[in-house]
């Protein structure tokens, strides 16, 4: 029986066949590796994944899509919210840090993003299939007007880089919106030690409140505040400055 994709949970199925090859190329798995499928929906990733790798974990949320995948002795197939999912004990079990992929819901793209942040010392990699406007959110660089507050809470712990353009028609159905793959990449933990994420995220939200405005007008009230004495410019806006003066304001907001 032909499966119906489900507007509930924000199914578009990848269909385009040279689109999926690039795809499983430049996640390029190998056996052995504790490789991860976030809503492999009717298998089109899965299968050329595992015939590389083997042996595949996969969280699907679609019940009967479950179902069917449970038919298959070379998958482990986790029925559950991807948002509920401990990613560290899935790699605790492994006995080795993961590798995430998926085409993932676009309406629960961020929040899915910031959840596997929390186990982000758990991952090798994770390649994701987005909509194009949030990798090109998630990538840009400082200056850039694509350059947010996403940009800085995912770009402070990983290496961000927008791979491959896929276009609606590769999809059935085909979203409305253009594609993208985005290679995610954790930075070394001695690289971001002693970072209050907490902190990090009420800095970076007071920063971009007003984005159009100069900081003094916005973290300038909330170094006042704290009596800090650091030196950082405020007669920029927030796009303009570098991850790394974000993290030196939190360590510095951190200490005091």
């Amino acid at each position: 029986m032909k499966h119906i994709a489900r507007k509930r949970f924000g199914q578009h199925f990848l269909t385009d066949a040279g689109i999926i090859e690039q795809i499983v190329a430049s996640i390029a798995p190998r056996p052995g590796d504790a490789l991860v499928e976030i809503g492999p929906g009717l298998a089109a990733m899965t299968d050329p994944l595992v015939a590389r790798c083997e042996r595949l974990m996969v969280i699907e949320l679609d019940r009967d899509l479950a179902a069917r995948l449970r038919r298959r002795p070379e998958l482990e197939v986790i029925e559950a919210d991807v948002l509920k999912v401990d990613f560290a004990a899935l790699a605790q079990r492994a006995g080795q840090r993961l590798r995430v992929v998926g085409n993932l819901p676009y309406n629960i793209s961020t929040p899915i993003l910031f959840h596997l942040l929390g186990a982000v010392d758990s991952v090798v990699d994770q390649h994701f299939m987005l909509q194009k406007e949030v990798v090109e959110r998630m990538a840009a660089e400082p200056g850039n007007k694509d350059f947010g507050r996403l940009s800085v809470m995912l770009q402070w712990r990983y290496h961000i880089e927008q791979v491959l353009d896929v276009p609606p028609e590769a999809f059935e159905p085909p979203p409305r919106v253009d594609s993208a793959i985005v290679r995610m990449t954790p930075l070394p933990a001695d690289a971001v030690a002693g970072i209050d994420v907490a902190l990090l995220g009420e800095i970076v939200g007071v920063a971009f409140s007003q984005r159009r405005k100069l900081l003094r007008h916005t973290l300038g009230g909330w170094i006042t505040a704290r009596r800090l004495d650091t030196g950082f410019d405020l007669q920029r806006r927030a796009e303009e400055v570098p991850v790394a003066e974000y993290l030196a304001l939190t360590r510095a907001a951190a200490a005091r």
